[in-house]
């Protein structure tokens, strides 16, 4: 018999650590090639961890809600065979490791990969607590010091600092939401970050005998504390734009037939919002930023996100990446894709990361309009409303005249901090533009 060491797999090129969420199968169990072993969950998307060979489990290495870094033994599973083996990265996780920080806190995401010195190395050392390898990388590259992790309140397994524990200390000295730290011992020394005064909390609500008590799922806490931290973080400016897409829609009547039977897929009105968002970005860039402290990073890809609903009533946002390098065909097969995998929640971690810019359509709930919340680290997000027709006036060289088009809101929120109402105000009547000078003889491409 062999024992063969199971690993946490590489789940994408920014992803560096996930918690497992539970086991399915327990120490003493049959394991098939392929069985499920444990489930784990990213910032944004469960997965499952198959297994890559069949025998017997003989041992878990960590236990639920333990946070784990990609590449670490998770488990031992006893084989047929004469030798231990070890199941073998793609990536070695040190590589891995400065990426991770599609944790949605600005400043971190965006920072190139710099390792951790030797005098860092050194300094660990001394201190009396265990710092996960990604803990030590942010640490290193945000210049904060042992001696300041040593005073951090950690909220992980024994009071370990985890990775949000840090970024959100992190958030605090650049001037973001307050966190609570852990108080020094007695010391004359003083405090590195004294933490800002805490925000009032709310009074519990009343409950009357026939109120239901919901604990939020995972998802949803996630889902609140980005959503806190974004207003917190960016201050909100939201513009509207009313845009005829008459031609657009008259087009799409047109052509799903054909498209369908051709491609074998149904197009929706999502990737030309796309395609016409891309052209937009292209004619105004710097939408497509980023805000790291006094810096503004200046992105080179365009990958756009798109908000979709999942059964659960959730919200994900999986990423369509290098958008403006595909056309109508290769966005509608990738949104198509994308949506249909997040319902099923089949969507690889790495495939909600590194957004640039974030589309919702509210219109598919019967919305004419909404003010959305910027998904950080990005400065701007777009809601299409639904098409409604209505009577609207047309110039024509004899005048004047009222006639039925179809009609939609766009909105579009950004970081006043970066921009302006000229800015936003412009890119939402570009991305209006595109859609309103639709070719109604386009071919399909």
């Amino acid at each position: 018999m062999a024992q063969y060491e199971l690993l946490l797999p590489k789940m994408g090129e920014s992803v560096a650590e996930a918690t497992i969420i539970k086991w399915t199968k327990q120490p003493g169990d049959t394991i098939q090639l392929d069985d499920t072993i444990l489930e784990i969950a990213t910032d944004k998307v469960d997965s499952e961890v198959p297994s890559p060979v069949a025998g017997k489990l003989v041992k878990q290495l960590f236990a639920a809600d333990d946070v784990v870094q990609v590449g670490a033994v998770i488990a031992i599973i006893e084989t047929e065979g004469g030798e231990q083996s070890t199941a073998v990265q793609e990536t070695p996780v040190a590589q891995e490791a400065p990426a991770v920080a599609e944790a949605n806190i600005p400043g971190i995401s965006q920072l190139p990969s710099t390792p951790t010195t030797s005098n860092t190395a050194q300094d660990f050392k001394d201190s009396g607590r265990f710092y996960s390898p990604l803990v030590k990388n942010i640490a290193a590259q945000e210049n904060i010091s042992v001696a300041e992790l040593d005073q951090l309140k950690g909220s992980g397994a024994d009071g370990r600092v985890t990775k949000d524990d840090l970024l959100n200390y992190v958030q605090q000295k650049n001037g973001g939401a307050p966190v609570v730290a852990a108080q020094p011992a007695q010391t004359s020394q003083p405090v590195a970050a004294p933490a800002k005064p805490q925000a009032a909390v709310a009074p519990a609500p009343s409950l009357s005998g026939g109120d239901e008590i919901i604990e939020m799922d995972r998802m949803r806490k996630l889902i609140a504390e980005h959503m806190v931290m974004s207003k917190q973080t960016s201050p909100h400016v939201t513009s509207f734009v009313e845009a005829d897409v008459t031609n657009l829609v008259k087009w799409r009547d047109k052509v799903k037939k054909t498209f369908e039977q051709r491609e074998n897929e149904k197009i929706t009105f999502t990737p030309i919002f796309v395609e016409a968002v891309t052209k937009a970005i292209k004619d105004f860039p710097m939408i497509n930023v980023t805000v790291n402290g006094t810096q503004i990073i200046k992105k080179r890809d365009i990958n756009i996100g798109m908000a979709a609903a999942l059964p659960s009533g959730n919200l994900i946002v999986p990423v369509i990446k290098n958008a403006d390098q595909l056309n109508l065909v290769g966005l509608t097969k990738a949104v198509n894709d994308l949506a249909s995998r997040a319902r099923a929640s089949k969507l690889k971690p790495d495939e909600t990361q590194n957004g640039t810019f974030t589309l919702t359509n509210v219109g598919s709930f019967g919305n004419v309009m909404g003010t959305p919340i910027i998904n950080q680290p990005q400065v701007a997000i777009l809601a299409v409303g639904a098409i409604k027709k209505k009577p609207a006036v047309l110039e024509t060289e004899f005048g004047d005249v009222i006639a039925i088009r179809h009609m939609m809101f766009l909105s579009l929120s950004y970081d006043h901090r970066v921009v302006d109402g000229a800015l936003g105000g412009s890119f939402v009547r570009r991305v209006a533009d595109y859609l309103e000078n639709w070719d109604i003889n386009r071919e399909i491409s």
